[in-house]
């Protein structure tokens, strides 16, 4: 008989459900289980990543994303076992996971569901691991900020049952939908999840449900869990906000008086529109603040400079007409803030030599454009190649600025390397660091740490035991843990320990080209792999879709000449479109049955692909997947210029 039906939902998370799933089965040894996979129509490869690394698991393919309950519906009806596990892509269990929650289960007829202590990437506890009922009372607390002014208070901190020991286990009312264990009898009675729900809220329903038929929901702190949280969907995002207080009404109005139900919608949808509010705000703040303080601070120069060059040229008899100041300068400017804006100086990652180069090719714009212009509208070239430099000085001392503003995403790389070590055995430890070697980020590996006493060599300059000291005295950023070399529940114990440190975890899984890990439960993962994605960096994806709108643009202006010239069919309008719309692209993958993209970074449907440079179109699989792979790994627009030039008289088809 099976014992435990593990059900996990996935979405985009190739990485995170790789590490999870290893996780999974190291814990289902002493268990009886069946495991089963929902994918809701992923386009990472996570699905040719589960068929290949884990044949055993029972894989669902969803071509359509119905939800997050819908999903989690489809595998508990065909699951046979006594409990049914929902567990998100995003965890790491340890090895007795499993038979602890099953243990207790057993020893408490009367408990319905049950979750476990859950921490983030950092080790740190997350509150979310024992949760309370959001009634409006509760829910006010929350939404304005009560429940985290007095985190343990019994009566404002109710949502996440502040004034509960972590430690204990204790009764609660709602599970996390990140893992809620439950009895499948209980199931059959209270019915499956509510695809009301598309996400967020069905984890609230379903442990209501339980209570209101005489069980008991607990919070179970015998195990650990990391939960990296969020990676689907990210919190500060308009469409979380959305989506939970949404989720928060559903609830209201299936369970609530009419009355409180009203209350609690109007109060939820305050909370929808304030925080749409300041998420929109912030979000504009962050984008806008950088060019905006460039665009002021060049246009005050220009006013502060140009008295003094007027003094300098007309020796104090004239000066510029007031068209300088009014049309000129903010001409320049505009030109300037694009030029530095397409060559990447308003990234996250603040390069010095990206805003020179903007500068240089916008201050050899404007020189071109200048002498184009009649002679009434040149007013000084010596005046636009002071602007260069005087940009250059205001951007570059803006930037400082903004580095020490923490609200600003806008960031110099750090001063020295990441300082890191590796926790694990020799063969594990040299393959994890090949994996380094190769990836973008290439930290620097200050030592190697033993998983025990009893493992450590010369190869190793201490324990795992000793890893306070270590990190103290090697001031270290980041353990990587070998996941081959050291049980789950040893890494959680370790993150635990060190978590009053400010220092980060990755976790190196068995025979996987990744490490992955996750600094805050804000942030996406962050992980070290071989590199294969140059098309999906930033400055790529936005110099792709730079390329694209540029050639539609010139392509649709020019096509009288191209249809009648080229006798290229009339579709090239249509296909111009659908590119300068964004839903195309004019260079994409060669899509053929037998060869798969599911692995390569995810772009739009192309127009032409890398083998319309090759004369002989008739190519085998392999040859046709590597044209893939090397268009993806070495991106350029020079690239597709070169393969839109040559299979141009294709740009119709």
């Amino acid at each position: 008989m099976v014992k435990l039906s593990i059900i996990i939902v996935n979405y985009n998370v190739k990485h995170f459900l790789e590490q999870c799933l290893i996780s999974v089965f190291k814990a289902t040894t002493n268990v009886n289980t069946e495991v089963f996979v929902v994918d809701n129509n992923s386009v990472d490869g996570s699905c040719s990543m589960v068929k290949d690394r884990f044949p055993e698991v029972n894989l669902i393919e969803n071509k359509t994303n119905y939800g997050f309950s819908f999903a989690n519906n489809q595998a508990i009806k065909i699951a046979t076992g006594q409990y049914i596990l929902l567990l998100n892509p995003d965890t790491v269990v340890e090895e007795n996971s499993f038979e602890k929650c099953i243990q207790f289960m057993d020893s408490n007829p009367e408990a319905g569901g049950l979750t476990v202590k859950m921490i983030d990437g950092k080790g740190r506890f997350l509150p979310e691991s024992k949760r309370a009922l959001p009634t409006p009372k509760v829910a006010f607390y929350k939404i304005f900020g009560l429940a985290r002014l007095f985190p343990k208070s019994k009566k404002f901190a109710r949502y996440y049952l502040g004034h509960l020991n972590n430690a204990e286990t204790n009764e609660i009312e709602v599970l996390p939908g990140a893992f809620m264990l439950l009895r499948k009898e209980i199931l059959e009675k209270t019915g499956l999840l509510d695809e009301d729900y598309f996400m967020y809220g069905e984890d609230i329903d379903l442990s209501y449900r339980i209570t209101k038929a005489g069980y008991k929901n607990y919070y179970y702190p015998g195990t650990t869990i990391i939960h990296y949280k969020g990676e689907s969907t990210k919190k500060g995002s308009l469409n979380y906000v959305f989506m939970f207080y949404n989720a928060m009404i559903i609830f209201a109005r299936k369970h609530f008086s009419d009355k409180n139900a009203k209350t609690f919608s109007v109060l939820i949808n305050i909370a929808i529109y304030f925080r749409a509010f300041i998420a929109v705000l912030s979000r504009f703040l962050k984008s806008i603040c950088l060019p905006g303080l460039d665009i002021t601070t060049i246009f005050f120069s220009y006013y502060i400079i140009k008295p003094f060059w007027e003094s300098y040229k007309f020796e104090g008899n004239g000066q510029y007409p007031k068209e300088f100041l009014l049309f000129a300068v903010p001409s320049y400017i505009i030109i300037w803030i694009f030029s530095i804006w397409f060559n990447g100086g308003y990234s996250k990652q603040i390069k010095l030599t990206k805003l020179l180069k903007g500068i240089t090719i916008g201050t050899l714009v404007i020189l071109v454009l200048y002498a184009l212009l009649p002679e009434n509208l040149r007013f000084s070239r010596a005046l636009v190649l002071i602007g260069a430099a005087l940009t250059l000085t205001v951007t570059f001392i803006n930037r400082i600025l903004v580095h020490f503003i923490k609200f600003l995403p806008q960031k110099f790389k750090r001063n020295r390397k990441l300082r890191i070590i590796i926790v694990g055995l020799m063969d594990e430890i040299q393959r994890v660091e090949e994996i380094i070697t190769e990836a973008e980020i290439k930290p620097f590996i200050v030592g190697k740490v033993a998983p025990s006493e009893e493992s450590q060599s010369d190869y190793h300059f201490g324990t795992i035991i000793q890893l306070e000291e270590i990190v103290k005295i090697h001031k270290i950023d980041e353990i990587v843990f070998c996941a081959k070399d050291i049980p789950s529940n040893q890494i959680i114990a370790s993150m635990l320990r060190l978590s009053v440190f400010n220092i980060d975890y990755k976790i190196a899984q068995p025979d996987t080209l990744s490490i992955i890990g996750s600094n805050s439960i804000e942030t996406a993962c962050e992980l070290y792999t071989v590199e294969i994605n140059s098309i999906s960096k930033e400055n790529n994806v936005r110099n792709k879709r730079i390329f694209d709108i540029i050639t539609s643009f010139f392509i649709l202006i020019s096509s009288p000449l191209i249809l009648i010239l080229l006798k290229i069919p009339i579709k090239l309008i249509n296909n111009s479109v659908n590119v300068l719309l964004g839903c195309k692209t004019w260079v994409g993958y060669y899509k053929k049955s037998d060869v798969s993209t599911d692995n390569l970074p995810h772009i739009k449907d192309g127009i032409l692909t890398p083998l319309d440079v090759v004369s002989k179109k008739d190519q085998a699989d392999s040859f046709i997947y590597n044209s893939n792979m090397v268009y993806a790994k070495n991106f350029t627009i020079w690239n597709d210029l070169k393969i839109l030039l040559k299979g141009f008289k294709q740009i119709g088809r």
